[in-house]
């Protein structure tokens, strides 16, 4: 274990994990910032049952640096963060704590900037706000944007009209078959888009009651969870756990394209080269899920007030950011997930530039 975060830090260029313990509390925490060239990090507070600290120092620092991505390729000023709370979200939580994390990101005096995540709701987020004002995923009670669900399902939309686009030269999704895995806040929202637009959406969900909602409202087609990934259809939107593109699963799929809102979808890198190797387009997870944070963030702009018209615009130009991605693909012989990190080094590159003049 000897030297192994400094390693890990100094092979993705990392610029600060912190620690933060405090007995009253019993809070055990860590805060990671990857990249601040394009502004300062933002990422969320994640609270979850880690086996081993290892494993949280971990999760921060793979979620900051996706971050970093995320908002580079979105076209936002802001790096990329993350706050990992060790604890049960469902027993340990506690007006203090969260108060007390508002303080350790208070000390940092705005280089990292949080807001809500797995584990983490608008309540949490109101006792950090008691303490620090780099917080963002707040009511708008609160001067934040509210729900941001809608947002991330809108951009995942445009990617998969996108995704279409590229493989139908359509955008056209009346008629395609799109299995949506996941009805939570961002899959429901997925759900209503996509049967407004004419598609055939099918689909899954862990949960019966939610399943049986959307069938309901919308006379919609259903399939189990466990056979998911046999299905056949035109488009799969993972929209709930990520490593669904796997070893297991890979051999199983029947879609044409796969994209969703659900993070880290792929389990490992070389799942991107097989998903081409049997003509799949993938269009890379943090390119199509950002659309929340976009208009989240909105308000860290230069003009430092929420305005929900240009948000929405920026949400919207996930389609062309998109379909970026798939030009570098295609131009440098690469997988779509290899030309979305390309994309955004490109952006964080140009921009390190214009710093040090």
């Amino acid at each position: 274990m000897e030297g192994k975060w400094f390693a890990y830090m100094e092979k993705y260029d990392y610029e600060n994990i912190l620690f933060c313990q405090e007995k009253e509390t019993g809070i055990k925490a860590v805060i990671a910032i990857h990249d601040t060239t394009l502004g300062p990090a933002v990422g969320g507070c994640r609270m979850w049952t880690y086996k081993h600290e290892d494993d949280a120092i971990e999760d921060a620092l793979r979620l900051a640096k996706g971050m970093t991505y995320k908002y580079a390729a979105a076209g936002s000023n802001l790096g990329g963060g993350k706050t990992v709370i060790i604890g049960d979200p469902y027993k340990d939580k506690s007006e203090a704590l969260f108060r007390m994390i508002g303080r350790f990101i208070n000390r940092l005096g705005g280089r990292y900037i949080t807001g809500a995540d797995v584990g983490t709701n608008m309540q949490d987020m109101e006792y950090i706000r008691m303490e620090t004002p780099h917080i963002v995923t707040l009511p708008e009670s609160c001067g934040g944007a509210g729900d941001i669900a809608p947002y991330t399902a809108l951009g995942t939309f445009q990617g998969i009209k996108a995704s279409v686009n590229e493989l139908y030269g359509s955008d056209s999704l009346k008629g395609k078959s799109i299995l949506v895995q996941g009805l939570g806040k961002v899959g429901g929202n997925l759900v209503r888009l996509l049967v407004e637009e004419g598609a055939n959406v099918i689909i899954s969900d862990i949960y019966e009651e939610l399943v049986l909602k959307y069938q309901e409202e919308y006379k919609l087609d259903s399939v189990e969870s466990e056979k998911v990934y046999g299905t056949a259809c035109d488009v799969y939107a993972p929209c709930a756990l990520g490593g669904v593109v796997n070893d297991d699963t890979i051999n199983k799929f029947k879609c044409s394209i796969i994209a969703g809102a659900a993070n880290n979808q792929l389990q490992e890198e070389k799942h991107a080269e097989m998903l081409q190797n049997k003509g799949i387009l993938y269009a890379p997870d943090y390119i199509l899920n950002a659309g929340g944070t976009i208009f989240d963030t909105d308000r860290l702009g230069v003009l430092g007030v929420h305005n929900q018209d240009r948000a929405v615009k920026n949400v919207l130009k996930i389609y062309d950011t998109a379909k970026q991605v798939f030009k570098i693909a295609k131009e440098d012989k690469i997988t779509t997930a290899q030309a979305a990190d390309v994309y955004a080094e490109r952006r964080i590159a140009e921009l390190k530039k214009l710093k040090n003049i």
